[in-house]
C-alpha cells in the first residue's frame, strides 16, 4: 500500500510540475504560441489558460490527498510492515519488567567520618 501511494504521489508531482511550467507567467510563458501548436490549435488564448489552471488545481488536490493518505499509512504501520517500531517495543519491555538490578545505595552512618577535600 505504501509503495503504491508513493508511486502515485511521484507521478502526480511530475505531471503537476509539467502543467505548471506550461502555464502562462508574467511573460508569454509556455502557454503562448508553442502551447497552441502542441495542442493542435484547439487550446488557444484563454481556453488554454483555463484548462491548464483547472487541471493543475485538480492535480494539486490529488497531491494533497495522497500526502494525507501516505501519512496515515505510515502512522499505522512502519515501513517495514510491523505494527510498532523497535523503539516502542523496547520501551514497552522496559516498563513491563521490574527494575531488579537496582539496589539502594548504602546510607552513610554517623560512625564513619566524612572527609571533604577543599582545594
Amino acid at each position: 500500500m505504501f509503495s503504491v501511494l508513493l508511486v502515485l504521489l511521484v507521478v502526480v508531482a511530475i505531471l503537476m510540475t509539467g502543467l505548471i511550467l506550461l502555464q502562462k507567467s508574467e511573460g508569454s510563458g509556455m502557454s503562448g504560441s508553442s502551447a497552441a501548436s502542441m495542442f493542435g490549435g484547439a487550446l488557444t488564448g484563454s481556453a488554454a489558460g483555463n484548462f491548464l489552471t483547472k487541471t493543475t488545481a485538480i492535480l494539486a488536490t490529488i497531491f494533497f490527498i495522497l500526502c494525507a493518505l501516505l501519512s496515515l499509512v505510515v502512522a499505522k504501520t512502519d515501513v517495514s510492515g510491523t505494527r510498532q517500531s523497535g523503539l516502542r517495543n523496547e520501551l514497552a519491555n522496559e516498563q513491563a519488567a521490574p527494575a531488579e538490578t537496582e539496589q539502594p545505595a548504602p546510607a552513610a552512618t554517623e560512625s564513619e567520618p566524612v572527609s571533604v577535600d577543599k582545594k
